[in-house]
């Protein structure tokens, strides 16, 4: 793949990636009936995942009407927003789940030390904005490789989040350093494994800073995702979901089970977000929302 543009927007590069997977799977023309569309019963929610989801995902839906629908669906927050939002998901009773607006670009990150004066600024701006608003996660980026060893881009990022690290601490903010898959989506994304995720927050010595795993890119990075979790879970402040392949609903129609990986999530005794981050192949996308929730709720 292609490496996307500096400054491309998440959304904009899996909008390629949606649009390229559609050509491959149907050869050019998408049939309806292609993905699992079985009603979802009006069943209320367990109450064992506090579910949320992506914002950038469903775009194309004015904020009110997504509030709305989410609502309804028994979401309990929205993620990926930032403080433009925040008032309109206080009108429907919704947190943000994971709050963003720090970051320069998923390719710009903390590795990289010319940035760093730039996101400290930023996030030295963004922390009490955060906690202002009643909210507890904010997302950080590592950024790209561009030809550092695993070493070097670890440090960088230690010595830039050591920066912000301790007002995040004075005002119960919670960096979360988010996994993301550099074979797929974001050619040369240091933070693309596990360890190398664990070994940042191990050696900044902060509960401040944790991670935010994203199922669909660790599946496609490394697999083993359920003892991953179980395994890793202290590390862990907030979970994203998606189909492999092709990152759109995780039902039958792709590889994961997530009722089971969602079981593991709540053996663990986790109480944070589990936020839907997948692109919906169909045309009813709040549907595709409900069906997504109703199998992760276990």
């Amino acid at each position: 793949m292609r490496k996307p543009e500096a400054g491309s927007s998440r959304r904009e590069v899996l909008k390629k990636i949606a649009a390229s997977s559609i050509v491959i799977l149907t050869g050019g023309k998408m049939k309806a009936d292609t993905f699992n569309t079985r009603p979802v019963p009006d069943a209320g929610l367990k109450g064992n995942i506090n579910h949320s989801a992506c914002r950038w995902c469903y775009s194309s839906i004015p904020l009110e009407e997504f509030c709305r629908g989410a609502k309804e669906i028994g979401l309990k927050a929205v993620d990926l927003t930032g403080p433009d939002e925040w008032p309109v998901l206080k009108k429907y009773g919704l947190d943000s789940s994971m709050c963003n607006g720090a970051e320069i670009d998923i390719s710009k990150g903390w590795n990289d030390r010319q940035y760093h004066s730039a996101l400290v600024k930023n996030y030295t701006e963004m922390i009490p904005l955060v906690a202002k608003a009643g909210y507890k996660n904010l997302i950080c980026l590592s950024g790209n490789r561009d030809g550092k060893d695993d070493e070097t881009g670890l440090r960088n990022c230690i010595e830039g989040l050591k920066q912000v690290l301790g007002l995040a601490e004075k005002h119960g903010v919670i960096l979360v350093m988010e996994l993301l898959n550099s074979k797929v989506d974001h050619p040369d994304y240091i933070c693309d494994r596990t360890w190398w995720g664990l070994e940042l927050v191990k050696r900044a010595g902060s509960e401040n800073l944790k991670l935010l795993y994203d199922i669909y890119h660790m599946q496609i990075m490394e697999g083993d995702i359920i003892r991953t979790i179980r395994d890793n879970h202290q590390y862990i402040a907030h979970y994203h979901t998606g189909g492999v392949p092709g990152r759109h609903e995780p039902d039958d129609s792709q590889e994961l089970y997530y009722p089971a990986i969602m079981r593991a999530i709540v053996e663990t005794g986790f109480r944070g977000y589990v936020a839907q981050e997948f692109v919906p192949f169909r045309e009813d996308k709040l549907e595709s929302l409900r069906q997504a929730v109703a199998i992760c709720d276990v």
